[in-house]
């Protein structure tokens, strides 16, 4: 029941219900206000439930939180990273320029110190991130790179996917690669395993495949998807593989060392990929109980882990949610889209 204010009135009562309190919040790039009222039970230190970050001249096809939990950045079609804060009104702090081709993905160190991307340039960057400089322009690729990932653990090592049928190891210190892996077919995502002793890499063969560095050769293959697969993430104790594929599903396979011939765990559906055929990416939380993946139908979906329902499906977005990530420490979800926007939002904890 709301409170209620009596108000005498010609010697009447009349009885009518108390003004909530409101707080108006500037959305993010925009004069507009948003407008949430205090009852509203919140579960981060957001500025309000849901933030809107606009800025992006062209489609957004990556967006990532730093490992700190203070700033995310994001990057498209429009060449351009930007770093937002994460708190306050979501500022733009920083925009970074280098790439002459559409950024495909970009991820950070373990540290935050450092951020890489992959472009339709042909090459992958190193980026200092408090002075937003590029470090590093690696070159080797022919073709677009659709893939970068960093290494948690030991050397600052890189690894890249391209659309020359190639996945090459980099040393950031380093100019040239130091390992280059034939594929046979174009790489459309990649990354290491937890130790960084093994590459996965994913292309339009449909097959995941698992690579000893060692060696250079492969250690074995994950069949099950039908389609191209889009996205993968490693989960944060690097048992667990999750995978989004155009087959419209969103698979759960068991990386570990000696597990079954079998490894698809768990498997998702509700998202969807379309003939736009963009890379949609998929993320995992913190705590391994939720997984979220970029949809086509401009929804973003949320799973929990255990049941593989869908927890949210997420509305806003008028393009194809390419991009999600969920935050280290607070219980929020960030997607990137063709829309050119960025959106925050609590979920429960």
């Amino acid at each position: 029941m709301p409170e209620l204010e009596i108000k005498r009135k010609a010697d009447e009562y009349s009885v009518v219900p108390a003004k909530k309190t409101r707080h108006e919040i500037s959305v993010a790039g925009t004069r507009e206000k948003a407008v949430v009222t205090a009852t509203v039970p919140r579960t981060s230190n957001l500025y309000a439930p849901i933030m809107l970050l606009e800025g992006h001249q062209g489609e957004i096809f990556t967006g990532k939180f730093h490992p700190e939990g203070k700033h995310l950045a994001s990057a498209g079609f429009d060449r351009q990273i930007l770093l937002w804060n994460v708190y306050g009104q979501c500022e733009n702090v920083m925009v970074m320029k280098g790439h002459t081709g559409a950024i495909m993905e970009l991820c950070f160190s373990t540290d935050g110190s450092h951020m890489y991307t992959c472009a339709t340039d042909n090459t992958v960057a190193v980026w200092d991130v408090p002075t937003g400089t590029r470090v590093k322009k690696l070159k080797g690729h022919s073709s677009f790179v659709n893939s970068v990932s960093g290494a948690r653990r030991g050397p600052e090592l890189l690894v890249s996917g391209s659309d020359d049928n190639t996945i090459k190891l980099w040393d950031a210190r380093k100019r040239n690669p130091i390992a280059s892996l034939d594929s046979t077919y174009p790489v459309t995502s990649v990354l290491f395993n937890d130790t960084a002793e093994r590459i996965i890499s994913a292309g339009i063969d449909n097959i995941i495949k698992v690579w000893d560095i060692r060696n250079s050769k492969i250690a074995y293959k994950i069949k099950g998807h039908t389609d191209t697969v889009t996205g993968m993430a490693l989960s944060y104790d690097g048992s667990y593989l999750l995978t989004n594929s155009m087959d419209n599903t969103l698979r759960i396979w068991d990386v570990r060392a000696f597990a079954p011939s079998e490894r698809c765990v768990k498997l998702m559906t509700g998202h969807q990929h379309n003939f736009e055929k963009n890379l949609l990416r998929c993320s995992w939380s913190p705590d391994g109980s939720k997984v979220a993946a970029g949809s086509s139908d401009r929804y973003l979906y949320i799973w929990d882990t255990t049941s593989r329902r869908v927890l949210y499906k997420l509305p806003g977005h008028n393009g194809s949610v390419n991009d999600v990530d969920f935050h280290r420490n607070e219980p929020i979800v960030l997607s990137a889209s063709s829309d050119k926007q960025i959106y925050l939002g609590e979920i429960d904890s």
